[in-house]
């Protein structure tokens, strides 16, 4: 496989690169004096049945001995590696799909073939982040046309596991995102799925926010299953709300997303692929998309709302989905909650129809539900959200939502964090505004999605009259240090809320 000269002994260093393949060698290895190795050169590592390509860090401590090898925790995870382990490394031999990022960046089309043999390479681990930054950067800026976007998502669907329910209709949901709070999907998937229809939701954990719905549902049960597992819990109970990193369903899309909001770019194209690859592997048919609009959402205009709308809607087309896309109000937070388990009680209010439980999350619900419903053709148009209603009411989404955590491994009961203070109004007036990002980030502070029980509980909603001292919301967190942190960030920022 190797010369001789090329073997190295395997040693953890337990270096933690996120999905970036780091490979670490001694200055004075004879690998690298030989092969002419140098700092961030990729190259390709194997063992007797798997090769990765990573890129090389050079050491000159003794953390490695010059005929060692380190590699970084999920290098050794793809190569199933074991301590004094022999590994071989050679030079990369070239990345041809590179070829085609190096066309999209002079703004040449791409056709289906060349985006597989990007996504391909992309999911076999071949692209460093550099090269991950310039496909992304390429892409962006709507560089891609509409045959291109389905082309991308077509070769996004192929390049992983692809789920098949055996069913005419499977339904789905997706929200274009930058609403904190705005944790519908599980009660959806529990009304939709008590009233007989499939629902498999693999959801995300949060990126840049206090917690995704995967983040939210771990609180109550388990949400990493594998694709044996989903299908178990689909099958018996109709619906699961699971995390969708180990399901392996458009893979490329993982890695590509911790590029984009490290870049801070959301390009068009890739995040119509994003989220229409990983509905199509996951076997739906009819899918439901939500996208609120308001200044301080992620879609920022009914212009831009509208153009994303269409563009869904003839891609999910193309690739054999039913989408139908509504476009709703995103200039304030849904719900109370902020943080995993603060919107996990607000979940359990809903279902369980308690007085207080937040109404704009229940009204949120409601509606999308009901056009899931009617977009399966399975009820009446116009009929929709009064189906959904008398499903929650009947005390059924409630019964079928604990029934699938169950399921999927347990139901537990949310915990509130040990340290809280409340924030209250010094003046009173017509509450004006609420910033979305800055109550996310203050939340974030707090300790959000990590410590599950930190976050905030809001009390107040846009156009409310407040008096002064009023309570606007209570903040949450696990340890001293996390909430004084939180409000430093409160106390240089004045404009998390208005109230004029």
């Amino acid at each position: 496989m190797a010369q001789q000269s090329n073997i190295l002994k395997y040693k953890h260093l337990g270096i933690y690169t996120q999905n970036e393949n780091v490979v670490y060698m001694h200055e004075d290895c004879h690998v690298c004096v030989s092969e002419g190795f140098e700092a961030l050169t990729r190259i390709r590592v194997s063992n007797l049945n798997i090769s990765i390509v990573a890129s090389l860090n050079v050491i000159n401590s003794d953390m490695l001995l010059p005929d060692e090898i380190g590699l970084s925790d999920s290098a050794a995870e793809k190569l199933n590696v074991s301590p004094n382990e022999t590994l071989y490394v050679s030079h990369l031999e070239p990345i041809e799909s590179l070829s085609h990022v190096r066309a999209k960046i002079y703004n040449q089309k791409l056709d289906y073939n060349a985006y597989k043999e990007i996504i391909t390479d992309i999911v076999q681990g071949d692209y460093s982040n550099i090269h991950l930054s310039a496909f992304i950067t390429a892409c962006a800026g709507g560089r891609m046309d509409i045959n291109e976007i389905s082309d991308l998502t077509k070769a996004m669907i192929a390049s992983g596991k692809q789920l098949n329910w055996n069913k005419e209709i499977v339904v789905d949901k997706h929200c274009i995102g930058g609403l904190p709070g705005n944790r519908t999907t599980p009660l959806i998937v529990a009304i939709v799925a008590a009233y007989g229809l499939t629902m498999p939701k693999t959801s995300s954990r949060a990126i840049t926010s206090p917690a995704g719905t995967a983040d939210t549902m771990e609180v109550l049960t388990n949400v990493t299953l594998s694709s044996e597992e989903i299908k178990n819990v689909v099958e018996n109970e109709g619906g699961c709300i699971v995390w969708g990193g180990t399901a392996q369903l458009s893979p490329a899309d993982d890695v590509l997303i911790k590029i984009e909001k490290a870049l801070d770019i959301d390009s068009e194209g890739q995040l119509i692929a994003s989220v229409l690859s990983k509905k199509a592997a996951a076997g739906s048919t009819h899918v439901i998309i939500d996208i609120p609009v308001g200044e301080t959402a992620k879609v920022r205009s009914t212009e831009m709302a509208q153009q994303l709308k269409e563009h869904l809607e003839t891609v999910g087309k193309a690739v054999g989905l039913k989408v139908k896309v509504v476009i709703t109000d995103g200039t304030q937070p849904v719900g109370r909650g902020i943080g995993p388990t603060l919107e996990a009680i607000d979940i359990l209010k809903v279902l369980k129809n308690e007085a207080d439980a937040p109404k704009d999350l229940l009204e949120r619900a409601l509606f999308l539900a009901g056009e899931l419903l009617e977009l399966s053709g399975k009820v009446e148009k116009g009929k929709g959200y009064k189906t959904a209603q008398k499903v929650l009411q009947s005390g059924k989404a409630y019964k079928k939502f604990i029934a699938i955590c169950k399921a999927q491994g347990r139901f537990s009961k949310p915990v509130l964090a040990p340290y809280k203070i409340e924030i209250r109004a010094e003046n009173s007036g017509i509450l004006e505004r609420i910033d979305n990002r800055k109550i996310a980030k203050l939340a974030k502070l707090s300790g959000a999605p990590q410590s599950k029980s930190a976050g905030i509980s809001l009390n107040v909603h846009l156009n409310d009259k407040i008096e002064k001292n009023q309570l606007l919301y209570t903040l949450y967190a696990e340890s001293i240090g996390e909430l004084n942190y939180a409000m430093d960030y409160k106390n240089n920022h004045n404009d998390i809320i208005t109230i004029i």
